[in-house]
């Protein structure tokens, strides 16, 4: 993965509970060897005022996508010549 690359993490259709959400997030960023963001990211939402804040955080630290965009290929565009 590219430095500055969020990993990909399917929230979408997930349960909304945002204690959920970020433990996904977390152990997302934490296989992808991101445990210091996994840290900071969990901070920011627990002391977030809202929902929506918490929901925004998450997406700083991750792409948000759903399980089926987990298991599509990449872009098979760039296919060799």
């Amino acid at each position: 993965m590219a430095m500055n690359e969020k990993p990909k993490c399917p929230l979408l259709n997930a349960d909304g509970n945002i204690f959920n959400l970020l433990g996904m997030a977390s152990s997302t960023l934490r296989e992808n060897g991101m445990k210091e963001q996994a840290k900071e990211m969990q901070s920011r939402v627990t002391a977030s005022g809202s929902y929506s804040e918490a929901l925004n955080i998450l997406g700083e630290y991750v792409e948000i996508c759903s399980a089926e965009e987990m298991n599509e290929e990449p872009d098979e565009g760039m296919s060799m010549m």
